[in-house]
């Protein structure tokens, strides 16, 4: 009797927290060629000066070009009222991060793309994600300047956290960054440790001046974060159902109510939705959102941007079967 009050709670409280969510309808923006190739490998977007800009993983070690686009947000309405309306676009190309990169490989560091950046004014910073046996992720500041990027010659090594024995968190970095009180906060990709941080930086990104702030512990990735104001921040909480180094993301079987998201019977299956993460007295917690339709969840999505009571979201390249393609919603 005791196990099966256990299990009704159970079951009520998952109904309760699915009641909770918000619904969003989901519209469908169409790509011209150059920007919805897969090999742009998207990785980040943000609304900034009238514009949607969207960030290239810039993965110089496949002979990518390292590079924004940018879309101007009057000609995104006018594709939501004429879906026939081809997207004008500009793209503005990144300056330096070549020679970032080979420093990067001097201190036996192996960059594998740019994952998030912050639009300030004039100023952006991006993060690196390096490889997984790398022991440092980076984060690069530039200035815009006649449709270029220019990247600053230093840059900030961000130590990963690692499990308990020492071991790294498999293809993981610091995959969203926020401004906050004129500071840059870097969450990490994985947040199931025992204790969880996010770490926050002066703008000069003097690595010397780093505070640490605990965000309460949350399954699965986070791959992208965009603010909406009153230190409340929308994030990208997925899960991959992949096997190998994949499967550190899944939770134990202990948690029963996160193993209901992510598996059927003993199959697991790819799970996708919006978390909303508060800032509160020099700490951060979330709460669900919303669950993204099961005909979008195969897709990897990795950039998210808020506008007009709605968000922009975009994955860099995988989708449910091949050909494989950079998609961008807009749902509200």
């Amino acid at each position: 009797m005791k196990y099966l009050l256990t299990f009704f709670l159970f079951i009520v409280f998952v109904f309760v927290l699915q009641a909770q969510e918000k619904q969003f309808s989901v519209r469908n923006i169409s790509l011209p060629p150059e920007l919805s190739y897969y090999d742009n490998q998207f990785s980040g977007l943000q609304v900034a000066d009238s514009n949607l800009y969207l960030m290239s993983e810039s993965r110089l070690e496949d002979n990518q070009e390292a590079k924004l686009y940018s879309i101007k947000l009057v000609d995104i309405n006018s594709k939501l009222r004429d879906t026939a309306y081809v997207l004008p676009y500009k793209k503005i190309k990144i300056i330096g991060l070549d020679k970032l990169r080979a420093t990067m490989e001097e201190e036996k560091q192996v960059y594998e793309g740019l994952e998030a950046f912050i639009i300030d004014g004039q100023t952006v910073y991006f993060s690196v994600e390096t490889n997984t046996p790398s022991t440092f992720c980076y984060l690069l500041k530039g200035k815009f300047s006649d449709s270029i990027v220019q990247l600053e010659p230093t840059m900030t090594a961000v130590r990963k956290p690692r499990k308990p024995d020492g071991s790294s968190i498999y293809n993981a970095g610091f995959e969203a960054l926020a401004l906050i009180k004129k500071r840059i906060v870097a969450f990490y990709e994985y947040n199931y440790f025992e204790q969880n941080y996010v770490y926050c930086y002066k703008t000069t990104l003097n690595k010397n001046r780093k505070d640490s702030l605990p965000v309460d512990k949350l399954p699965f990735r986070i791959t992208d974060i965009t603010p909406i104001g009153n230190n409340h921040f929308t994030a990208i909480n997925f899960f991959f159902k992949g096997e190998g180094g994949d499967t550190v993301y899944r939770v134990p079987a202990s948690d029963r109510i996160n193993n209901t998201l992510i598996k059927d019977g003993a199959n697991y299956h790819d799970f996708c939705r919006l978390i909303d993460i508060e800032y509160n007295k020099k700490h951060f917690s979330w709460r669900p959102l919303w669950t993204i339709p099961a005909e979008y969840t195969g897709f990897n999505w990795e950039g998210i941007a808020a506008w007009d009571n709605g968000y922009f979201l975009m994955n860099d390249k995988y989708t449910l079967k091949r050909p494989y393609y950079s998609a961008l919603l807009y749902i509200k």
